[in-house]
């Protein structure tokens, strides 16, 4: 048995990048299966070739992403490696069908798991989340019971006041977080643990959808993320401050978009995602600045935010009560000028007889 803790590597060459470029996958989950999988797959192989082995191994169902994800890292990382995937070999599939098959075998032979009839659905847990499916999830119309969460009290246990706390960032990267009762961590590893400590406590991050697989398949999925909730939040609010409004809208579009499918479909090993993780760090450059929060029962919320270093925004610029270094006639021009197309576009609709309304 090879036991590693690949906590630091896991937050500083995955987790980062994910707060870098707000990863987020159909708009609600936050990939946290999906980040740990490539320093896990890639430890694995480490092992395998320190102890001379021709074979790496997953338990992972023939149905889901995680297969996917594990093989193209092995693939990437020693092609000469074989893989014994049991969820795929008849021999193992036709005696065990299902879970309860599992659960049945495994009382039978007094091992112990997580799962039991009573509570019926899987679990991976990692320092970002805590993932549950199958078993009565399967049914997408069918409550999570208030039992099945790990990572975050309900939010109706949690403290009936607004907690406080500020999240300081270096070129996109959180660096620091200080609390309102005087906690103040700077180390990677432990940072990332108060902001879920944070989060567990104010039953911040939880999400239930229904996903797309990448083989295609729908899948519910409920998954427990308090603090990379919080972190990707205060990212995305101090970016707002800092962050060219061109460099951010491409950002989002391209990289974005392109590294969190990467992630998700396990292409973390591949020459595409080497080459938008360049555009990524690229676009963080100047992202440095403190961003104030609050949780209270499940929501997180920026209370302010500030940047000595790269502030774009201008008090006196965006005042309503202030004329200094902007003029208003300038933008009889500007309005003018994006008019020309509109105009003839109209013009045309109405030489043709067509509804202004129509699409």
């Amino acid at each position: 048995m090879v036991i590693e803790n690949l906590q630091q590597a896991f937050v500083e060459e995955i987790v980062h990048r994910a707060i870098q470029c707000n990863a987020i996958y159909e708009d609600r989950y936050l990939l946290g299966t999906s980040l740990a999988r490539p320093i896990i797959a890639r430890a694995q192989v480490l092992a395998a070739e320190k102890y001379n082995c021709e074979y790496v191994s997953h338990g992972c169902t023939g149905k889901g992403n995680d297969q996917v994800r594990f093989e193209l890292a092995y693939a990437a990382c020693n092609p000469a490696l074989k893989v014994i995937a049991p969820w795929r070999m008849p021999e193992f599939i036709t005696k065990f069908q299902g879970r309860q098959d599992l659960l049945k075998y495994a009382a039978e032979k007094n091992i112990p798991v997580s799962s039991t009839p009573k509570a019926p659905w899987s679990m991976d847990d990692n320092l970002v989340h805590c993932s549950y499916e199958a078993g009565i999830l399967e049914d997408p119309d069918h409550s999570p019971p208030k039992e099945l969460w790990t990572r975050t009290v309900d939010p109706l246990d949690a403290p009936d006041k607004v907690y406080q706390f500020s999240v300081h960032f270096e070129h996109g990267i959180p660096v620091k977080v200080v609390t309102e009762d005087k906690q103040e961590v700077t180390e990677s590893v432990e940072l990332f643990k108060l902001l879920n400590k944070i989060g567990h406590d104010n039953g911040v991050g939880r999400v239930d959808i229904v996903e797309n697989r990448f083989i295609g398949l729908k899948s519910r999925g409920c998954y427990d993320t308090p603090g990379l909730t919080i972190a990707r939040l205060a990212h995305i609010d101090i970016e707002g401050l800092v962050m060219d409004s061109k460099v951010r809208e491409l950002r989002d579009q391209f990289v974005t978009q392109a590294w969190s499918r990467q992630l998700y479909n396990g292409m973390y090993f591949s020459p595409e995602r080497e080459f938008v993780e360049v555009a990524l760090v690229a676009s963080q450059k100047n992202v440095t600045g403190v961003v104030r929060m609050g949780v209270y029962r499940g929501s997180a919320f920026v209370l302010g935010r500030s940047s000595d270093a790269s502030n774009l925004y201008s008090q006196e610029d965006a005042s309503m009560d202030s004329l200094e270094g902007f003029s208003p006639e300038d933008t009889t021009g500007f309005i003018a000028i994006q008019a020309i197309r509109l105009k003839k576009y109209g013009l045309m609709k109405r030489q043709l007889g067509q509804p202004l309304s129509e699409s």
